[in-house]
């Protein structure tokens, strides 16, 4: 549910003349919207990190698929029983 906006700031301020001043403050942002400008954040050497690992995380996923299907997606372990040792026996 979204929050109605206030009417504190919705109208521009007027000069002793009469007019409506030319400040960037007001109501003659963005968009018409009151309020005040934030510039949005540059990416940095973070956000590229963040990319190269979903990148490696995408590729792993990619190869292990293409290995299963070398196998037929066949999970279940068909090893034979090891043999007992002499060692083991005593």
């Amino acid at each position: 549910m979204s929050r109605l906006p206030s009417a504190r700031g919705a109208k521009a301020a007027k000069t002793p003349a009469g007019k409506k001043s030319g400040g960037t403050r007001g109501g003659g942002g963005a968009g018409g919207r009151p309020g005040v400008y934030v510039q949005t954040p540059k990416s940095d050497i973070f956000v590229v990190m963040l990319g190269v690992a979903l990148g490696a995380m995408v590729i792993g996923t990619l190869l292990m698929v293409l290995i299963l299907n070398s196998y037929g997606f066949k999970t279940k372990v068909s090893a034979v029983t090891p043999t007992p040792t002499g060692v083991a026996l005593a």
